[in-house]
């Protein structure tokens, strides 16, 4: 199965401009977001509303409740479905997403390689005795492209797993997609100061819009969320207002710094992991010259194969 995929940060405008060619296309659409899984996380996940979901078909939304834990893999087998879906209705099917880790289970696979325990407990000693640095300099030793390609470099878990990877000579992911002649994907890119400033909007948007009484429902709910769910942008700082530490206005800030790190993170990602076609958007480009511009990219270079 084949997908057209469209990344990019958050707020950069993906969803809209991936909707607008799914209804020109009657395409499927894959949301590869590690936040929109949970049923209840609507306002602080921008998920695509009730009039976008009737007018095309999304998958990967609402997949489990938040009181679960949700993995890579689930999502692959949520995307194998939408690309069975879309065979079987003849349609094509659109990746859209600012979740690293999703896309690339999806478009290079799951990495299925087993951990040896006794390289992995030298890797520990290695950092229990010199910390980051030692281990960032072991894995620039072994494989200097993989430890460029690390979307957070101080990670210890990262380090320790591209080093069991370099160690055991597995190509990096990076080197998995240029080996195989991976068809780019499509990224959008603006500037930092545009997307800083969509960034604050949208935080600010999101809680006047009810992200605060979002969370208080969710809290009487599912009085005990997961991990994941529980520190999701947004939420995390909801429930400090409702439990008085936090204004309303001092969380927009804490949610719009944060947003702001992820979407800094996402954009190490997008420039170090895939193949990528880069649109690069002008703060007064509108959704549908955006959305030319990528079906036209896309032309060019066609779809890329998905590992579901």
């Amino acid at each position: 199965m084949k997908a057209w995929v469209l990344g990019g940060p958050t707020a950069s405008g993906k969803t809209a401009v991936a909707h607008l060619i799914a209804k020109e296309w009657n395409a499927v659409v894959l949301c590869a977001d590690a936040m929109a899984v949970y049923r209840g996380l609507d306002i602080g996940t921008a998920k695509p509303d009730r009039t976008m979901r009737a007018a095309v078909s999304y998958f990967g939304i609402d997949l489990v409740d938040p009181c679960q834990t949700f993995s890579a893999g689930e999502f692959v087998r949520a995307a194998r479905d939408a690309a069975e879906e879309a065979s079987r209705q003849g349609r094509p099917l659109i990746v859209v997403g600012g979740s690293g880790l999703y896309i690339s289970a999806v478009v290079l696979g799951l990495d299925a390689s087993p951990s040896d325990p006794a390289k992995r407990a030298e890797w520990e000693i290695l950092y229990r005795d010199g910390g980051v640095e030692k281990l960032q300099a072991a894995l620039q030793a072994l494989d200097p492209h993989a430890f460029e390609s690390l979307s957070d470099p101080r990670n210890p878990r990262r380090l320790i797993r591209a080093l069991e990877r370099a160690a055991s000579g597995q190509p990096s992911p990076r080197a998995w997609a240029v080996r195989g002649g991976l068809s780019p994907i499509c990224v959008l890119r603006r500037n930092p100061v545009d997307l800083r400033a969509r960034i604050w909007f949208r935080a600010r948007e999101m809680v006047e819009n009810g992200l605060i009484e979002e969370a208080r429902r969710l809290r009487a709910e599912y009085p005990g969320l997961s991990a994941t769910a529980r520190h999701a942008i947004g939420y995390a700082e909801a429930y400090s207002v409702l439990d008085g530490q936090l204004s309303e206005e001092e969380a927009i800030q804490a949610i719009a710094r944060r947003t702001w790190r992820l979407a800094r993170r996402q954009m190490t990602w997008f420039r170090h992991q895939l193949p990528a076609t880069w649109i690069d958007i002008h703060p007064e480009e509108s959704p549908e010259a955006v959305a030319d511009r990528v079906r036209r990219a896309w032309e060019e270079h066609g779809p890329v194969d998905l590992h579901v």
